[in-house]
C-alpha cells in the first residue's frame, strides 16, 4: 500500500533574460522595482552598473545578462530591478521582465543538464519543468560572490 507523500512547493519569482525564463526563490526577494536612475562607480567590473538610492539605502545594481554571460542588457519599459536580500547585503539585479510568481513541486526540478557548458552553468541550481515551460533555477550566492568568476 502506497502512502500519499505531500510534496512541498517552492514559492519563486519568474523573470526573463535573453528569451529565458529564469527563477529565484521569494524568500531572497525584497522586492520588484522598475529601472531609475542608476549612478556608475568607476573601476568596477562590467556587470556592475553602479547603485541606486532605495528608500534611503545605497543598493548596489548589477546586470543579470552580463554576469550570466549573455550580453548586455536592452534596457525597456519592461525591464526591472529584482532587489535580493543575501546573507544581510542588498543588490539589485536588472532582468529583461518580471511578471510572475509561482509554486513549483520540489519534485519537478532536476538538476542541470550535463550538456550544459559555459560561465552560466555554475550559477544554474537546477531546472524546474511545469506544464509546457522549462524554469532555470538560479544559485544567487553564487552569481553574486565576485570571489567565485575570479573578479
Amino acid at each position: 500500500m502506497t502512502e500519499a507523500v505531500d510534496v512541498p512547493n517552492l514559492k519563486v519569482v519568474v523573470f526573463q533574460l535573453a528569451d529565458k525564463e529564469y527563477v529565484i526563490p521569494v524568500t531572497h526577494v525584497q522586492g520588484i522595482e522598475k529601472l531609475t536612475h542608476i549612478t556608475r562607480v568607476p573601476k568596477t567590473p562590467s556587470y556592475v552598473k553602479g547603485v541606486i538610492n532605495l528608500r534611503g539605502v545605497v543598493t548596489p545594481i548589477i546586470d543579470l545578462r552580463n554576469r550570466l554571460g549573455l550580453g548586455e542588457s536592452n534596457l525597456n519599459e519592461a525591464s526591472r530591478i529584482i532587489i535580493i536580500t543575501l546573507e544581510e547585503m542588498n543588490v539589485g539585479v536588472i532582468v529583461d521582465s518580471a511578471n510572475d510568481v509561482l509554486d513549483i513541486p520540489t519534485d519537478s526540478i532536476e538538476p542541470q543538464p550535463e550538456v550544459v557548458g559555459g560561465f552560466e552553468e555554475d550559477y544554474i541550481a537546477g531546472v524546474a519543468k511545469l506544464d509546457s515551460r522549462l524554469l532555470i533555477l538560479l544559485h544567487m550566492h553564487l552569481v553574486l560572490n565576485p570571489i567565485k568568476s575570479g573578479v
